[in-house]
């Protein structure tokens, strides 16, 4: 088991501030083994997991059973695994926290957006940090050190080094495998069939039931069959709705709550001094991009994957305000992706699998951004190039090289 990229930054962002840990994340992306790893550093501390029954009878007679017994002359870990599905469980663990006699680190894990629980405002404002965990991506599993957003372009630039026969090696690893650690690890075909298999069914089986307390549960597994060949595409909502024979509101509701428990997420179209932008209509990815058919959707996907990854780190670790949109006009040219700081335009990627030559669409967008440069990503690249265009440049770049130098 190995340290996971989040690990010192829970520590030196939230602990040492003395304020709670909140860690959410996809189910099976590696939330509990960070947890117990971590735990394994203190002297001591507790593990707490909602599933077990002698913790959901402690919790109910008194939330601050979980700090009794534990020496007073060491800060303890308490670690609270799933705790968001327990009633009213903001308010007991702000109970909790406020009536602390000696300092504890608590550390609250969850497969869901730890704020889809709650109604009204959130008791716990101020108490607590938020961190997003993702799967491994190309540059954790190279053990490169997560990179600062206003260097990792330049570092780029600067590596005058070919992309290596490891990194190329596990980019294809994880196309295959995807993210997710038992099957990235494992690398087995067979096994990692059967995991995303058993994934999917405890995603709307048990995170959906315990979520939403619906009764639609194996329409919502049909749905969860057609996403995967729409990855990428336009997110029509309306051709949903006729597949499944629902009304669009109820597919609406879905799909919301599937980003909710990270099965999907979606971008949205940037409009701001884009003419002719589209406006509303999302793009579609899986956090589990193994399910793809489509080659060409998959890579598009591993790539989304790493880019969101990246805005959630700097945004969670105080880089500042990180988004991924797209850049779509009503021409349907199209950029991939777009990331923005601060709302403003920041580094727009394109994905391709081989050509160095800049896609069409770059002469209409790159003149609207105010940022100068973008990036064509290339999955058999084999050296950066420059290209002068109108409104700034666009460098070809391989793949590889590219996605190892993010998070």
């Amino acid at each position: 088991m190995r340290q996971r990229y989040l690990t010192p930054w829970i520590k030196d962002i939230a602990f040492l501030d003395h304020k709670m840990a909140f860690l959410s994340g996809p189910r099976q992306c590696g939330k509990t083994t960070l947890a117990k790893l971590y735990l394994q550093t203190y002297e001591v501390g507790n593990y707490f997991n909602w599933d077990d029954i002698e913790f959901r009878r402690l919790w109910a007679k008194n939330p601050k059973n979980i700090i009794q017994g534990i020496p007073k002359r060491k800060i303890p870990l308490i670690i609270l695994d799933e705790i968001h599905k327990a009633k009213g469980w903001k308010r007991s663990l702000k109970g909790v926290f406020d009536t602390l006699t000696t300092p504890a680190d608590i550390l609250v894990t969850g497969s869901a957006r730890l704020n889809v629980y709650k109604k009204g405002g959130d008791s716990l404002l101020g108490r607590y940090y938020h961190f997003r965990l993702h799967p491994f991506s190309l540059a954790e599993l190279l053990k490169s050190l997560p990179s600062k957003p206003d260097q990792f372009f330049q570092m780029i630039l600067e590596d005058v080094s070919r992309p290596t026969q490891e990194a190329r090696s596990i980019l294809n690893a994880l196309l295959m495998f995807g993210g997710f650690p038992q099957p990235i690890l494992q690398q087995d075909i067979k096994k990692a069939r059967l995991w995303r298999q058993n994934r999917v069914e405890k995603v709307i089986r048990e995170d959906v039931r315990d979520l939403s307390r619906i009764p639609e549960l194996s329409q919502i597994e049909m749905l969860a069959a057609l996403l995967p060949e729409r990855v990428g595409s336009l997110l029509s909502i309306n051709s949903l709705r006729e597949d499944l024979e629902v009304s669009f509101d109820t597919v609406k509701r879905w799909l919301h709550m599937l980003s909710e428990l990270f099965y999907i997420f979606r971008i949205s179209p940037y409009s701001k001094s884009i003419k002719r932008s589209l406006k509303k209509e999302n793009k579609l990815y899986l956090w589990d991009y193994s399910e793809i058919k489509s080659q060409g959707s998959r890579l598009e996907n591993l790539v989304a994957c790493h880019l969101l990854k990246a805005c959630h780190f700097w945004t969670d670790t105080g880089e500042g305000l990180f988004e991924l949109h797209y850049l779509r006009n009503k021409e349907k040219e199209e950029i991939d992706f777009l990331i923005t700081r601060e709302k403003e335009p920041w580094l727009p990627i394109e994905v391709k699998s081989q050509s160095h030559q800049p896609v069409p669409a770059w002469k209409k967008f790159l003149p609207m951004l105010p940022c100068n440069t973008g990036v064509q990503l290339l999955l058999s690249g084999k050296e950066i190039r420059c290209h002068e265009m109108v409104g700034g440049k666009v460098y070809t770049m391989p793949m590889s090289q590219f996605l190892r130098k993010l998070v």
